[in-house]
C-alpha cells in the first residue's frame, strides 16, 4: 500500500493540484495530511484525489467547522492532533505539531508538519515530516511512503 504523505499547504491552489496529480498518477491510496490546510476551499481542491484523506488540524487551521463540514462531504477525515491510527498492519500517528516524538516507539510510523522543513528517520518509528507542500517557507515537497517496505520517495513540486 502507498501512502501519500504532505503538509502545510496552506492554501497554495497550484501545489495542492500538483499533488493531487503526482499521488493520482502513483497509485497512492491514502492522503495524510499533517495540518494546515488554511481555507475550506483549498480542501475542496483535494476531492479530486483517488484516494481516502485522513488530516489533522494544524496550528493556521481556525474555521474548523467548515473545515469538517467540507471533510465530511468528501468522505475525509480531519481530527484534533495528534490522532492515532491503524494502517493495514501498522500503528500510526499523526500530529500537526511534532509533540513528544522521541516517546513514540510503541508506533510504525509517526507523521507530523508544522516546521516546513523536511525530515525522515528510518528506523522504528519511522518519522516522516514531509516538509513544506505550498513552498512559501522552503521547498516544496511530498512524500510517498511503501507500507510494505518502509521506504519513501521525496518528491519535489
Amino acid at each position: 500500500m502507498k501512502i501519500g504523505i504532505i503538509s502545510d499547504t496552506h492554501d497554495r491552489l497550484d501545489k495542492i493540484d500538483k499533488s493531487i496529480n503526482i499521488f493520482n498518477q502513483k497509485g497512492v491510496e491514502l492522503i495524510l495530511h499533517a495540518g494546515d490546510f488554511i481555507s475550506p476551499f483549498a480542501l475542496k481542491r483535494f476531492s479530486k484525489l483517488h484516494a481516502k484523506l485522513i488530516g489533522v488540524y494544524g496550528n493556521n487551521d481556525g474555521d474548523t467547522l467548515t473545515l469538517k463540514q467540507i471533510a465530511e462531504k468528501f468522505g475525509f477525515e480531519i481530527y484534533n492532533s495528534p490522532r492515532e491510527l491503524i494502517i493495514g498492519n501498522k500503528n500510526a500517528v499523526i500530529m500537526h505539531e511534532p509533540l513528544f516524538i522521541s516517546y513514540l516507539k510503541d508506533f510504525d510510523l509517526v507523521v507530523y508538519g508544522h516546521t516546513h522543513l523536511l525530515d525522515i528517520q528510518e528506523g522504528h518509528p519511522i518519522i516522516i515530516n514531509p516538509g513544506d507542500a505550498s513552498g512559501w517557507l522552503g521547498k516544496s515537497t511530498i512524500v510517498i511512503l511503501d507500507l510494505e517496505t518502509m521506504q519513501t520517495e521525496v518528491i519535489n513540486l
